[in-house]
């Protein structure tokens, strides 16, 4: 019954290379079209991987036309105190969405940075005994080295302390004083040092705490400059009502709506006592107020390096920003105060702000004062940047609030990368290499003919471009995850290592069936690396294709059709390593103790009797 078997598999093969056998060929590589090996069957000797290196432009989905720029942006990041999970999150949510837009083939300009300017900074500086200037590069690098780590594809970070920054700062504050939107006066009032804003006191909590720090705010008083923001409060209300996807998720947009209707009162740009700023244009007394800096940067960051900074410039490098991915907590400031200024100086609008919930450690609010802060540099360090991109991007429904445990990660991630899609692949690949040589038999077009998995998977990755394209980057996961579901459920109803073993017609069939396992697989590593890059990347190397080829995949290479026939996979090894829980690995420490105390029963009788 075997040499049946390898004979109707070795046939199937043989018809796809007639060519003459040969020990030593070399792999050949795929370029636009296919070219085979001199030998596909090795009957004793292990081969090496065919890969494919075409390249597939991003032009595929532009055609000739000159590809639509998607301009999306994190926060400035304030750099008081090293990058917490809070900054990660938005970050590795940005990043996958910059991802998703380029697999469309747009040019996307990515923007993210750090914010270096006001009280906080220099009190910070101060206690840790350096200069504002050397702990904000000390903080910035922070940033970088963990956006890093976290494989974050940013192409512009900008810092508020550059000095083309503060060149197109003052040139927008002049713009907007000759407008008539500045005017200076004293101003009395309850002020939050860490939010660097004055509060109204109907929305501070008791003892003037802020509701945000939990800290009290201070009396202060100042002569400053302002800005008319109530100037524009019908203009806010009108972009709003003719744009309502202006702010998400919709019920983000309510609030927003709240805020204005309540009132708009003009606020403070300026502050006369804190030095380390942009100083304001004519008056050197005063420096530029944070918010009024740094939201500049978004600009400021399109300008390129080698040009003198101009704010007219810089706007046309890619402005209105597509997205400005921010926390619910910053929300005013980008979807009220930010509107406005914009508006005074004759700047378009970006065209979505979307504010994103907060994180919470076991249910709780995280702190230091509770000792449960949750480091990002930690987790990526004890689990890799996969397995931390895809747990808040799948278990956080982006927009709301979300809950982080370590047993739940651990779950999470072991059940969905490790089993559901890593050991899927695992198995097809040896069966593959068990029976064919780890070559596939026939082109997956070919091998799906006539199933419904691949109707059902066209529509699953239908179902995931328009949760990404919609922000719905946990239900987008999940639509990707059905597709491991579904792989695995036709391997269980088909059981090819039992068709395998019935050789003839059934061998071929299970031949085919791991093509098209295969095949879904190849799917899921384009449309999940937007959330898991590297992951993705693992799996595109199992199935024989070079990072050259990975790097230029587009969306367009979810379509159903990828494998060929003759190609020759990797060899099956696992492409996410199981994550052993700390509880698991106590039970079974637990479980050995006894073992161990009967082995020394002998060793105690001796001591005793001696």
């Amino acid at each position: 019954m075997a040499a049946r078997i390898n004979y109707s598999v070795q046939n199937t093969l043989c018809l796809l290379n007639p060519l003459n056998y040969s020990i030593n060929a070399k792999t050949t590589h795929f370029k636009t079209g296919i070219n085979f090996s001199k030998n596909l069957i090795f009957p004793r000797k292990l081969r090496r991987p065919t890969f494919c290196t075409c390249a597939i432009s991003n032009n595929d989905l532009q055609s000739s036309e000159a590809a639509e720029t998607f301009v999306l942006t994190t926060p400035l990041y304030y750099v008081n105190a090293p990058p917490h999970m809070g900054s990660a999150y938005t970050t590795i949510a940005a990043d996958a969405i910059a991802r998703f837009q380029r697999l469309l083939g747009k040019k996307v300009i990515f923007v993210t940075g750090t914010d270096e300017h006001g009280e906080k900074i220099a009190a910070s500086a101060a206690a840790a005994g350096s200069t504002p200037s050397e702990h904000c590069d000390v903080i910035s690098q922070a940033y970088k080295t963990l956006w890093k780590d976290l494989e974050i594809t940013y192409d512009k970070f900008i810092r508020t302390t550059d000095p083309k920054h503060e060149g197109i700062v003052k040139e927008f504050y002049s713009r907007v004083l000759a407008k008539g939107d500045i005017y200076r006066a004293d101003y009395e009032g309850l002020y939050c040092v860490n939010c660097e804003e004055y509060k109204d006191e109907k929305e501070l909590l008791d003892n003037n705490c802020c509701p945000t720090h939990l800290k009290p705010c201070i009396e202060r008083k100042e002569d400053n400059y302002f800005f008319a923001l109530s100037k524009y409060q019908k203009q806010l209300e009108e972009n709003l009502t003719q744009n309502p996807k202006f702010v998400q998720p919709p019920f983000r947009l309510n609030e927003v709506q709240s805020w204005i209707k309540s009132g708009l009162k003009d606020f403070s740009i300026s502050r006369a006592s804190v030095d380390w700023g942009i100083p304001v244009p004519n008056d050197n007394k005063q420096t530029i107020y944070v918010w009024f800096d740094a939201l500049l940067g978004y600009i400021s960051a399109l300008s390129s390096e080698n040009e003198q900074p101009d704010l007219q410039t810089a706007v046309s490098s890619g402005w209105p920003a597509s997205l400005h991915l921010i926390g619910k907590d910053i929300l005013r400031f980008h979807a009220v105060y930010w509107p406005a200024m914009l508006m005074s100086a004759g700047v378009d609008l970006p065209k979505k702000v979307f504010g994103h919930g907060f994180l919470t450690k076991d249910g709780m609010k995280m702190g230091k004062s509770l000792g449960n802060t949750l480091e990002p540099n930690e987790l990526v360090h004890n689990f890799g940047s996969d397995a931390v991109r895809y747990f808040f991007l799948r278990e956080v429904e982006f927009g709301s609030d979300g809950d982080y445990s370590e047993e739940r990660f651990i779950n999470i991630v072991n059940a969905h990368l490790a089993n559901t899609i890593g050991n899927l692949l695992n198995r097809t690949l040896g069966l593959l290499k068990k029976n064919c040589q780890s070559t596939l038999v026939v082109d997956s077009a070919v091998a799906a003919e006539g199933t419904a998995l691949k109707d059902t998977i066209e529509k699953l990755v239908e179902k995931a471009r328009i949760h990404y394209e919609n922000l719905s980057l946990s239900s987008a996961c999940e639509a990707v995850l059905e597709i491991g579901n579904a792989g695995n459920a036709y391997m269980d109803e088909n059981a090819p290592w039992t068709r395998f073993k019935q050789g003839g017609a059934a061998s071929e069939a299970a031949a085919k069936d791991l093509v098209i396992i295969l095949e879904a697989m190849r799917i899921v590593a384009i449309a999940l690396s937007p959330v898991a890059p590297s992951f993705c990347w693992r799996i595109y190397e199992q199935l024989g294709y070079s990072k050259d080829h990975f790097n230029t995949v587009t969306w367009s290479g979810t379509k159903w059709g990828g494998l060929k026939g003759g190609q020759v996979m990797a060899q099956p090894k696992p492409v996410f390593a199981r994550i052993e829980n700390k509880t698991e690995l106590e039970d079974e420490a637990a479980t050995k103790k006894p073992m161990k105390s009967k082995q020394k029963k002998p060793q105690a009788q001796v001591a005793a009797e001696a």
